[in-house]
């Protein structure tokens, strides 16, 4: 894990079991989040500098498109945001937890198991402007 990871982790750790259970490294498909919440549908994405440059936008985006299939949002912040500004990013966080709106439902549904907060079947082998998956702005 990343400085920025470990952090956002300790932090992610704080918050309350009802409201929310986080993983690190979890699996959807054929994919690893960095942080997901099976509960509420929340994937949380911690970038580096490298995901600035064209071959790793595809590839997000790409792997966005599937998560959003699968009924996650995803909130993406750069490593810099986490490290400096980690009461905005818990913030952003906490309201996305937080928000009345249920998560869209995927079609078709998860497993049982992804419906009871379960997580994904075994088998499937970062601030508030970037809260919904926009343009990623430079890290500075």
């Amino acid at each position: 894990m990343t400085e920025a990871e470990k952090k956002l982790w300790w932090q992610l750790r704080q918050l309350p079991v009802e409201t929310s259970h986080f993983r690190r490294q979890a699996a959807i498909g054929p994919y690893f989040a960095d942080f997901a919440c099976h509960q509420r549908r929340l994937v949380i994405e911690v970038d580096g500098g490298g995901h600035g440059e064209a071959r790793q936008i595809a590839f997000d985006e790409t792997r966005t498109a599937y998560l959003r299939s699968r009924g996650y949002r995803v909130l993406r912040f750069w490593n810099n945001e986490v490290l400096k500004e980690i009461e905005g990013v818990m913030s952003v966080i906490y309201a996305a937890i937080h928000d009345k709106e249920a998560p869209p439902t995927p079609d078709p549904s998860p497993p049982r198991a992804a419906r009871a907060g379960g997580g994904e079947p075994r088998g499937c082998t970062p601030f508030a402007k970037r809260m919904e998956e926009g343009e990623p702005e430079a890290p500075s």
